[in-house]
């Protein structure tokens, strides 16, 4: 596997000060493509702003992404060149990749809209002579999870051990596309953001549907450390990357951890250890009518979590979270209006009596 983060942080003092002046942000119609959309079109200092995306968004997510334009397009049609050739755009934001498949179809599906749309766009950026910068919204998943994984995962590393098909495969592919992308045309800045899990009020991800059941399945045995980044978080990196143009690679995450134990207590739910092999099982019939199942790299993530080294996020490209892991965390609980089964103002007020008796023994 290409060394996903390698040959990126030698580009990273390369911060391109002009802003962009017509930017093209796909994905227009999932969460963070139209509030990113809706953002930059309140910035007076961008000229246009270019939304894209397969589907129509909704009115009210139309009317929030004001001045910007929409144009309905499938970034795999080649058509998506002409959008950039002739709207002149110099900066593409892609944010359109999946992690779970539409209703329609299956795994097969799910990579060729994430990876056959990716390479139709890059394909796209490299033949417009305006396209100056891009922005990939990727995932921490490319590092995978395992009991063999270092304490932080920094942009150089990789996966400790093989990755099967799905989003983390696909993502690992993308970000290939995308390097290829910048070693061909030398003089587009390119922006790779590593996402860690997103949680908080607003935003629908796997994490905050496993974890909102009164009854929440566990692995038994494990304890898995969580790194969370809020959604406003992934808003205002994904922002300040398309302003600041700062090529590299950068793993984006709240500080500090939460255990899957404490979140789960934390919220209120009741865990249910199981043997691993029963997981999936458990999980199936707790959510038959949901978009997925869990699949192997999930089922590693439930068992080890993943906490990355966000030095460089902080240092070279200028972000710092406003939330923490458990801010994040605590936001989605209450934004989310989670009738606890078990009183989470109980369990934090017992794991600071814990704490303070640990300090004493300690002493």
């Amino acid at each position: 596997m290409d060394s996903q983060g390698s040959g990126d942080h030698r580009d990273a003092t390369a911060d391109r000060s002009d802003h962009p002046k017509v930017v093209l942000v796909t994905g227009a119609c999932r969460f963070l493509g139209g509030y990113l959309t809706a953002r930059l079109a309140q910035n007076p200092a961008i000229d246009h702003v270019i939304a894209v995306d397969a589907i129509a968004p909704s009115k009210d997510l139309l009317r929030r992404m004001g001045r910007a334009e929409f144009v309905r397009a499938d970034i795999r049609n080649p058509f998506i060149a002409k959008v950039i050739r002739n709207g002149n755009v110099d900066t593409v934001v892609h944010a359109a990749a999946a992690s779970y498949a539409p209703r329609a179809g299956g795994r097969a599906t799910l990579k060729e809209l994430n990876v056959m749309g990716a390479i139709q766009l890059f394909a796209a950026c490299q033949k417009a002579p305006t396209v100056r910068r891009v922005v990939l919204k990727s995932t921490s998943e490319v590092y995978g999870a395992s009991a063999r994984d270092p304490v932080l995962f920094t942009e150089d590393g990789s996966a400790r051990r093989p990755l099967g098909e799905g989003f983390a495969r696909d993502s690992i592919d993308i970000e290939g596309y995308a390097r290829g992308l910048a070693r061909r045309r030398p003089d587009i800045a390119l922006t790779i953001l590593r996402l860690a899990n997103m949680i908080g009020p607003a935003m629908d991800t796997a994490l905050s549907r496993y974890l909102a059941g009164p009854v929440v399945p566990s692995v038994l045995g494990h304890d898995a450390r969580l790194q969370l980044l809020h959604e406003q978080d992934a808003l205002g990196v994904l922002e300040r990357a398309t302003m600041a143009g700062r090529a590299g690679t950068f793993n984006v995450g709240g500080s500090g951890i939460i255990m899957m134990s404490q979140a789960i207590r934390r919220s209120g739910r009741v865990a249910l250890p199981v043997p691993r092999s029963a997981l999936q099982v458990v999980d199936s019939l707790r959510r038959a009518t949901s978009y997925t199942e869990l699949d192997r790299e999930q089922l590693n993530y439930l068992s080890y979590g993943r906490v990355m080294d966000t030095a460089r996020m902080r240092n070279d490209l200028g972000y710092s979270p406003k939330w923490t892991t458990v801010e994040a965390f605590d936001d989605y609980v209450r934004g989310r209006g989670l009738t606890p089964i078990i009183d989470p103002k109980w369990v934090r007020s017992m794991e600071s009596r814990a704490t303070a008796v640990a300090q004493r023994w300690g002493r």
